[in-house]
Parts: structure tokens; C-alpha cells; sequence
């Protein structure tokens, strides 16, 4: 899946989900130490256990952040599967 960020310095984030686990994740843009990180962090990750981890993650005085994000991102990808 292909997800459009918004509030955040990456542009795009885009991942798999296979058997309801995290895989694949990769960030364009953003601080690329810190999204690699998360995209490590995440990686054979339950989808569930990833939202609950990451939603809510504030970047600084932004209402969002890039594992606040992804986080969206795999809700979204819940709701359409």
C-alpha cells in the first residue's frame, strides 16, 4: 500500500501487510535515520500492535509525526481490507 502523509516531512509511506503483520515499510523523505528506525521497529510487527504503539506520536509542536502516520496509514489499509 501507498499512503500520502500530511503534517509531516515525508511525502509518502509505503508498506505490505501479510498474515496481519507489518513488512516492507518504507518512508520517502522525512529524517532518515529516525524512519528507518520506525521501519525496523515495525517489521513483522502485529498491524494492531503497531497502531496502538505509534498512534498519537506527536513530531515537537506538530499534532503528528511519522509513526503517527504510519499508524494512519495502517488504519486505513484496515478499513479497506
Amino acid at each position: 500500500m501507498k499512503y500520502k502523509t500530511s503534517g509531516v516531512c515525508s511525502q509518502l509511506i509505503e508498506f505490505d501487510v501479510v498474515d496481519d503483520k507489518v513488512t516492507n515499510v518504507k518512508f520517502v523523505g522525512g529524517c532518515s535515520g529516525n524512519t528507518q528506525g520506525v521501519a525496523a521497529l515495525v517489521e513483522g510487527m502485529d498491524i494492531n500492535e503497531a497502531i496502538k504503539r505509534m498512534e498519537g506520536i506527536k513530531c515537537g509542536f506538530k499534532s503528528t509525526s511519522c509513526p503517527d502516520q504510519l499508524s494512519k496509514a495502517l488504519k486505513q489499509y484496515k478499513e479497506q481490507n
